[in-house]
């Protein structure tokens, strides 16, 4: 098969598009063939060697975690999929022609939803779903502060916070205020400028998609017993906020939310832009590209 391999940690160049042997699906797993797959941070800090600690390469490697693809073939012991089944997960080495992915990691693809869609669901709806659910704990009628609110993070995780009922403060930049109120926002602050992250009073919880002095500013805001969750880590101040409990939180796969967030994208109750599409052979000018930041979602073609 195709893949875009890395060798060596580096800049975008030393992602090369070359040969690669096919990967065989084991007990459990199901071979994909993959039709897109969408870039996140996660993953050029995995090229660049940003993320070895936590998250080292073993080279010769193959970066990707989101996937929409075909069932391509079963491992053994794997029911309630089949060959050419339309499904999406949060896989590893997904950059490439096929990948392998565990059954119970794997979900279908709702009926209406576009493959190259579906290809950038998994991991931000995961991650913005679990920030606020299971590191926040946020409860109807709570009022909260959602940094990167229009972040595709971000809108997965506002999505959450009004079905569950909360009033959320929307931390974005002051130009996107019309856009984040109209997502249903109750108001919004501008990150950037420290006296409206000050006119915040105090909230039940903070859910940070940004980090930095952003997040040691406003960790000041949650109430005694509240929660600080994050995404990146805790704030460099933490240690400072004794009454606060700080959640950091990594995502781990859950295809009913895969499926709940893609129902949600298809049927017009949350929209996931995607700035464009790149076929998998120009991986490093996508990452490249994303890495500069101020773009939506960017989708590799296979």
């Amino acid at each position: 098969m195709k893949a875009v391999v890395l060798h060596e940690y580096g800049p975008p160049s030393k992602l090369i598009y070359e040969d690669f042997d096919d990967p065989t699906p084991g007990l459990g797993e199901v071979l994909v063939r993959v039709h897109a797959v969408s870039i996140n941070p996660v993953d050029w800090k995995m090229r660049s060697g940003a993320a070895k600690e936590h998250f080292p390469v073993t080279f010769p490697g193959i970066l990707g975690r989101d996937v929409a693809g075909v069932v391509a073939k079963l491992g053994e012991d794997v029911e309630g999929f089949k060959p050419g089944d339309r499904v999406f997960a949060l896989a590893h080495a997904t950059y490439a022609e096929f990948c392998v992915v565990k059954a119970t990691d794997l979900a279908l693809i709702p009926e209406g939803l576009e493959l190259t869609t579906a290809g950038a669901v998994p991991l931000v709806s995961v991650t913005g779903d679990q920030l606020i659910r299971r590191a926040a704990k946020v409860q109807q009628g709570q009022t909260i502060v959602l940094t990167g609110a229009l972040g595709s993070v971000g809108r997965c995780a506002l999505f959450a916070a009004l079905e569950i009922g909360a009033k959320v403060i929307a931390g974005v930049r002051r130009k996107q205020f019309d856009e984040v109120l109209a997502l249903g926002a109750a108001a919004a602050i501008d990150l950037d400028d420290d006296k409206s992250i000050a006119s915040v009073g105090v909230v039940d919880a903070v859910a940070d998609t940004v980090n930095h002095d952003v997040a040691a500013k406003l960790i000041g805001k949650v109430k005694p017993g509240g929660i600080f969750a994050s995404v990146l880590g805790p704030p460099s101040n933490a240690a400072l906020n004794p009454t606060v409990q700080v959640n950091a939180i990594m995502a781990t796969p859950d295809p009913k939310t895969f499926i709940h967030y893609g129902e949600a994208i298809r049927d017009g109750k949350l929209k996931l832009p995607i700035d464009s599409m790149m076929p998998l052979s120009e991986a490093g000018a996508a990452q490249e590209r994303a890495e500069k930041g101020g773009v939506g979602k960017i989708v590799l073609t296979a």
